[in-house]
């Protein structure tokens, strides 16, 4: 085993240096990142043809829509409590899923902490290790600091002895990141045979830029029946080559990585994805002994290794959680910390959120603070536009939609990335917000709070409530989830938020840290009879 290589390789992380990466110092300038100017890439109001025109709110439409019951749990949310304290932040879990997968590409035990244990996911990904033979070992959190659980759970995978390349098909098929257990599998064994995942329903996410890299480099990669079968050229080794992705998808960019990781000579990734977890992958990969550069850029070299060995870990914090409650704060017009963040990979979030009026700033090592508007101004509306990494995340369009919907003038939120991420739009109609839908655009008209906290005669101690009313809505995905929950807490009167398990995949104990912020949010099972709340008297 290596030791240390993930555990200090990020400057400013606890514990650690990390001085063996070339990069640790610009992921350590993380300083300047917070301070980001508001409005960056706000850029002119390109309206949606048609957006502004006179047309049915989709408050009108979705108030006839019937709400699932008496289906899992429920989250009860009361709007109107003041945030305060410090939100722990949890490993990135899209991070963490594609190193749990890559942990196959090795032949030595693998030790990766911070892990999001509790998540469903973690689980899935858990089993589809399990069922190829790995071994795998969760150990519990480390000790809390100044910052939480700093180096979380840790899951220790022993690869060496894998007996199948055929992952349960059950357990692939409720977990879209399984999709990178192919590659590992091919480079390491010859072959794979993985079924098509699932996930949240957000999109069609095709594999054909996984299928086309793999071709790449030389595998023969069918898809039928359900099922992806790749098998290595004959040699049993992969070949390196040049490969151009027509998106820089983040999951195609991951599965070229680890199957070119194992190849003999070297690949180059054209237009690949710069997201963190990327880069975080990468890392990982060099840690076991790969030979990657690039990584946090468009292109990517990579040359191949005969064998990758164990090391240790640790993943990067979640962006997209530090992100949802900073947006809670926001949205309450409440000061809250986030801690441990890397507050470069959240440059745009934090540039959106002062563009609202918002102040953010470090707080201390790897800690920010948001600070609502000051002399009881209300937020303001933005514009806001999904875009691949560094562009904003379409994985905080929903909290920010949400966001817009109670902040005072109207804003245009466009999403680029999924086709099928604005169906939190009809929820929040439900709840009084005012959208109208044009293809992948939403105009937003904000319904801000009549007073803010703090104002003459806008009381003290609680928060603000929004001119959004309490609602039973439904969440069909994971951001669709903690999009109207944080819509609920700025809500008048009590929201009941279904679909928990979607939320359950990605945050991991997500009611718990509200509660413990202060807001009132309880999980309650759902009962047999519908779930029907009233608009306020």
């Amino acid at each position: 085993m290596r030791p240390g290589a993930g555990g200090g390789r990020r400057a400013g992380a606890a514990g650690g240096a990390g001085g063996a990466r070339g990069r640790a110092g610009a992921r350590a300038g993380a300083q300047g990142a917070a301070g980001a100017g508001a409005g960056a890439g706000a850029g002119a109001r390109a309206r949606a043809s048609g957006a502004g025109a006179a047309a049915p709110e989709v408050a009108a439409v979705a108030a006839a829509a019937a709400v699932p019951a008496g289906r899992g749990q429920v989250l009860r949310v009361r709007g109107g409590a003041r945030l305060e304290g410090c939100a722990p932040v949890s490993g990135a879990k899209n991070s963490a899923l594609a190193l749990l997968a890559a942990s196959l590409l090795c032949d030595g035990e693998v030790c990766i902490r911070r892990v999001p244990a509790r998540l469903r996911d973690v689980t899935l990904m858990r089993q589809v290790l399990e069922s190829v033979g790995a071994r795998v070992q969760a150990g519990a959190p480390g000790a809390p600091g100044a910052q939480g659980a700093e180096e979380g759970h840790a899951f220790c995978v022993d690869a060496r002895a894998l007996t199948s390349a055929r992952p349960d098909a059950a357990a692939v098929r409720s977990l879209r990141a399984s999709i990178l257990t192919l590659a590992p599998l091919l480079a390491r064994v010859g072959e794979a045979e993985v079924a098509l995942p699932g996930g949240c329903a957000i999109g069609a996410r095709p594999v054909d830029l996984h299928v086309r890299g793999l071709r790449a480099l030389g595998a023969e990669v069918e898809v039928s029946g359900g099922t992806v079968r790749a098998r290595a050229p004959a040699g049993g080794r992969l070949r390196g080559a040049r490969v151009y992705l027509d998106f820089p998808s983040v999951g195609a960019t991951e599965t070229v990585l680890m199957a070119a990781a194992l190849a003999e000579g070297t690949t180059l990734i054209e237009n690949a994805a710069q997201e963190p977890e990327v880069e975080d992958l990468a890392d990982f990969l060099n840690a076991a002994g790969g030979h990657v550069a690039g990584a946090g850029t468009s292109t990517l070299e990579i040359r191949g290794a005969p064998s990758l060995g164990g090391c240790e870990f640790t993943v990067i914090p979640d962006r997209i959680e530090a992100g949802t409650f900073l947006t809670a704060a926001a949205l309450t017009y409440s000061a809250v910390s986030v801690a441990p963040v890397m507050p470069n990979h959240l440059t745009a979030v934090l540039a959106k959120l002062e563009a609202t009026g918002c102040q953010v700033g470090l707080d201390g090592p790897m800690r920010l603070r948001l600070v609502p508007p000051p002399g009881g101004e209300l937020l303001r509306a933005a514009d806001v536009t999904s875009l691949p990494y560094p562009g904003f995340p379409t994985d905080m369009q929903p909290q920010f939609t949400a966001l817009l919907a109670g902040a005072q003038g109207s804003a245009l939120v466009r999403e680029t990335v999924f086709e099928n991420r604005l169906g939190h739009a009809a929820e929040l109609g439900r709840m009084g917000a005012q959208l109208r839908q044009d293809g992948s655009a939403v105009m937003v008209e904000g319904r801000p709070p009549a007073r803010v906290p703090g104002q003459s005669g806008g009381g003290g101690a609680g928060g603000a409530h929004s001119g959004l009313w309490g609602a039973s809505v439904s969440a069909r995905n994971l951001r669709e989830g903690a999009a109207l929950t944080l819509a609920g807490l700025a809500a008048e009167g009590e929201t009941l938020v279904t679909g928990v398990e979607h939320i359950d995949r990605g945050y991991e104990g997500f009611d718990e840290k509200l509660r413990a912020l202060g807001a009132d949010v309880a999980r309650l099972e759902a009962g047999p009879g519908p779930l029907d709340m009233k608009r306020p008297a």
